[in-house]
């Protein structure tokens, strides 16, 4: 088409019914909260209950043939567990009797007359409702009916009102999967005393690991060409040096004299001969195909040097870009709480149904059992659709920057600009390719689950089918997440609807391959130094500072911690960094496909690629 594109224009919603079903399915989750807190989960949750169905610290009703149940437990209000330590590892879950007492033992009682002494002391009984505490020495059954011995000190759990042991070895069973490698108790203190002595160091090397990823984000495209270049000679050097070496070998073996070798080791010499001849011409084809590609592509590489060197730009003029991260995890942060607060409430929602032992169990019957379901693939579908929010509000940005000619007309905060046009048209857009990730993550998570079920029962066979399922599962997810992230751009720029910005980000990828080729590989492997960088210069400072505190000998997890904090912080924001790069990317590509520079045709893109497809025409027509 001859007629002027222009960008940014026709603002209107897009895929509004899958706005309507994202949010019947939020109304349906809110649903499963309330229904949870209606049937008097969140007060058993918060409050506890014992075996018969009493909520502690409250008056309760009496439920029909259970004993021990509507009693007044006012002044009771910690649950105690008669054997706190009998835990089922299958269900995560006590195995014992829970009472409701006054106060929780905070000293080791050793004997029932301790246990006895306890209860007259402090009015609180440890044994069951339908013993005296005059009858603690005394009865017959109180092997049965009062807690095994001897009685651990214990302290009420803050804001949940249980009884859990002071000292926690009772749980070493059910946590060892998480601390098989501490043998000794006395490794598990001193790696503890030596996180809580240097923990001004680690805040300080945290803070340093913030500051090293700001910097690096500032200057990256100022030293993008040189990185580039290295990291081509040492690819270069790499792939010759290691060829040449392979030769060398070949044709030392291949000189050494045969009379001194007995005769069962030539025909191992020959075999070693051959090898080596093997790897040495596959050393050679890979590195005659190495020099094709990088003779083909570096004019690409130039591409990326450009994009790298505008995305720095574009941090600079939109400084805000640099806490979206924050603003995700806060998010994501206050949604996992929710959740996981929820799924607490449905572990305690239900109907009094009396156990195999007599005791009280809540369940949940009929259809509503199922809400588990639901509310998995909430945690799925919602956590999906707060990233691609994300990914949808910096495509926004990146896209009126671009498509501004001048720089002075961009909104005072474009941030805020593109999360206004995400509310107001594109929510439905995000909720339909956030849905298409769950589809594809759903299946992959119970294959995990299968596989981790049936691990060392299966035969060969369907364990390398399983493999193969949850692998082309999980590709086929990372190439959907790529073709969503463009699909975002392209909605962002024309204001169309998720599939035919699809289509149009698809297809423009397709007739870039080289291009998105060598931003792909040369631009990840840059932004991988660069953590790289982050995390050693990171771990440096904390080894050369840990080095002199001499309060403790342990400083492995203090370092740990470190690094892995300053990974993460350099992670989600070269992330931020690789975003930027590839909406760029795909701005230049349609800018390219429908402007030629001609008048009333002219290229919204910056002086830096300009310059970049003036080189490429004269390249052309040279």
């Amino acid at each position: 088409s001859k007629r002027e594109w222009k960008p940014l224009e026709d603002r209107s919603c897009t895929d509004i019914p899958w706005l309507l079903l994202f949010i019947l399915f939020c109304v349906g989750m809110g649903f499963i909260c309330g229904f949870s807190i209606a049937t008097g989960a969140a007060a058993r949750l918060v409050s506890g209950y014992d075996s018969y169905g009493n909520i502690c610290g409250q008056k309760n009703a009496k439920l029909e043939a259970i004993p021990n149940s509507g009693m007044d437990h006012t002044h009771r209000k910690y649950v105690f567990f008669l054997d706190p330590c009998n835990l089922d590892l299958i269900n995560r879950k006590i195995k014992s009797i829970a009472l409701c007492v006054t106060a929780c033992p905070r000293q080791e009682l050793k004997t029932l007359s301790d246990v006895q002494k306890f209860a007259e002391m402090n009015g609180s009984a440890l044994c069951s409702y339908n013993l005296k505490p005059s009858e603690y020495t005394t009865s017959s059954k109180a092997s049965v009916l009062c807690p095994k011995l001897p009685v651990p000190a214990s302290a009420p759990i803050p804001f949940f009102h249980r009884c859990a042991p002071v000292n926690i070895s009772c749980y070493a069973k059910f946590a060892e999967a998480l601390i098989t490698f501490v043998s000794d108790n006395s490794v598990l203190h001193r790696l503890i005393s030596g996180v809580m002595t240097s923990k001004e160091i680690i805040l300080g090397l945290c803070l340093l690991s913030l500051v090293l990823s700001m910097i690096l984000m500032v200057i990256i495209r100022y030293i993008s060409r040189v990185l580039v270049w290295i990291l081509t000679i040492l690819v270069i050097l790499g792939s010759l040096g290691g060829t040449g070496v392979l030769w060398w070998l070949y044709a030392k073996q291949r000189r050494s004299p045969k009379e001194t070798v007995i005769p069962e080791q030539l025909q191992i010499a020959e075999d070693n001969l051959r090898a080596l001849l093997i790897y040495a011409i596959s050393a050679t084809v890979f590195t005659a195909i190495l020099f094709l590609i990088m003779l083909v592509m570096r004019k690409r590489v130039a591409l990326t040097i450009a994009l790298f060197h505008v995305a720095g730009k574009v941090f600079i003029h939109l400084p805000l870009l640099v806490f979206q991260p924050f603003w995700t995890f806060f998010a994501l942060v206050l949604f996992w709480a929710y959740w996981i607060m929820t799924l607490l409430f449905l572990g305690t929602a239900g109907s009094a149904v009396q156990n195999e032992q007599g005791f009280v169990e809540f369940r949940v019957s009929g259809p509503l059992q199922y809400m588990w379901w639901f509310h998995a693939v909430g945690l799925i579908w919602i956590s999906e659709f707060i990233l691609a929010c994300q990914q949808m509000t910096v495509a926004g940005a990146v896209v009126t920057y671009y498509f501004t000619r001048d720089k002075r007309n961009l909104p005072f905060t474009p941030i805020l600009a593109s999360v206004n046009r995400l509310i107001r048209y594109h929510l439905g857009t995000v909720a339909k390719g956030s849905f298409i990730i769950t589809l594809v993550k759903i299946p992959r998570m119970i294959l995990m689950y299968m596989h981790s079920q049936l691990k060392g029962k299966e035969n060969a066979c369907a364990r390398c089918v399983l493999k193969s399922c949850i692998c082309c599962l999980w590709c086929l997810e990372k190439c959907l997440n790529y073709l969503n992230q463009n699909a975002y751009t392209a909605t962002a720029i024309n204001s169309t609807n998720f599939c035919t910005s699809a289509k149009d980000a698809f297809v423009i990828l397709v007739e870039n391959a080289l291009r998105v080729a060598a931003i792909n590989t040369v631009g990840d492997f840059m932004l991988f130094l660069g953590k790289v960088l982050i995390v050693c210069s990171t771990g440096l400072a904390g080894i050369m500072l840990l080095n002199y505190q001499q309060d403790y000998t342990v400083w492995v997890l203090p370092l740990i911690i470190v690094c892995l904090f300053a990974f993460l912080v350099a992670h989600c924001f070269l992330s931020i960094y690789e975003m930027v790069v590839d909406v760029l990317f795909l701005c230049f590509a349609i800018d390219t496909k429908y402007n030629d520079g001609s008048p009333g045709r002219e290229f919204y893109m910056d002086k830096v690629l300009m310059e970049f497809v003036e080189n490429s025409r004269k390249a052309m027509k040279e």
